[in-house]
């Protein structure tokens, strides 16, 4: 593994988390009339710890692309998936909360899971594999799923709206994470002109904003701990499905790897949980009552 994509990508991964407690802390207190409305990005917009936030996430997702670009999505991605320890160390600071046990074992299979899936794995780039069919395909499945999600969130009268908003949201910050690559590949081959001439680059843009309505929809609904965790896991996974599926990424493949592989994506993803539930991250204490009030407006 390059030095520069371990940087790049721990890098992106602080600048993410503590962009997200940020925008956390500012999205809670926007209008519920918001709630799924593009309104809300220019409410929020007048906040400056949101922008705040923002502009850490901007931080964050440029590394993120040239990291991309150094190296192949099946390894950036579990690398990104650290940002819940930069937003737990942020949060511990405010609230001044012991790491405790269940704080030391999150931290220990989220850091044991990545290292295991990128060991056991050897992530290797690849040319483009299956065709546009292909690739299309798994865009497909990964934006409709979403697009179900959201549209049962914004139905359904459960507390769980912010966790259902949040994997939606991260199915589609993984695609724009593939795409981002692609688009990175257009740019190095064919310049300003081949890329804007091709429609990865509007897709990351349109995934990008459509995947920020979510994310401050779940950040305006409920507490991060509720919506932080699983943000966090949706996204490594659907960006190493499309990274294998359609990019041509390449994974050891024989039964000792993938049993590896297998267990350090669920120690990520344990791990994420715990640390997600940690009592150092921000509970949101109107969080309960505005998604409350929410219902019984639905």
């Amino acid at each position: 593994m390059s030095v520069l994509v371990l940087l790049l990508s721990v890098g992106a991964a602080c600048c993410l988390g503590f962009g997200f407690v940020l925008q956390q802390q500012a999205a809670v207190r926007a209008p519920l009339g918001d709630f799924l409305s593009f309104r809300l990005l220019l409410d929020l917009i007048r906040v400056p710890r949101w922008l705040g936030g923002i502009a850490l996430m901007v931080c964050g997702m440029a590394l993120g692309t040239i990291a991309l670009g150094q190296g192949e999505v099946t390894l950036v991605e579990p690398l990104l998936a650290t940002n819940l320890l930069f937003a737990l160390a942020l949060s511990r600071r405010q609230t001044r909360q012991p790491l405790g046990r269940q704080g030391w074992a999150g931290l220990l299979l989220l850091a044991g899971g990545v290292t295991a899936f990128i060991v056991a794995g050897r992530p290797e780039g690849g040319a483009a594999v299956g065709g546009p069919f292909r690739q299309w395909l798994i865009i497909g499945v990964m934006v409709g799923l979403a697009l179900l999600l959201a549209a049962y969130a914004k139905r359904s009268r459960m507390s769980a709206a912010p966790v259902l908003l949040a994997v939606a949201a991260g199915l589609l910050y993984g695609v724009q994470d593939a795409l981002t690559r692609v688009s990175g590949q257009l740019f190095a081959g064919s310049g300003w002109g081949g890329l804007f001439t091709s429609w990865q680059p509007y897709g990351v843009a349109a995934l990008g904003v459509t995947g920020l309505v979510l994310v401050q929809s779940a950040f305006e609904t409920g507490p991060l701990r509720m919506s932080l965790p699983a943000l966090t896991a949706a996204q490594p996974l659907a960006g190493i499905v499309c990274g294998v599926g359609f990019l041509g990424d390449r994974l050891r493949m024989d039964a000792g790897a993938l049993a590896w592989e297998g267990v350090g994506l669920a120690g990520v993803v344990v791990g994420v949980v715990l640390l997600g539930m940690h009592p150092a991250m921000p509970c949101g204490s109107a969080g309960g009552a505005r998604v409350g009030e929410l219902q019984r407006s639905a």
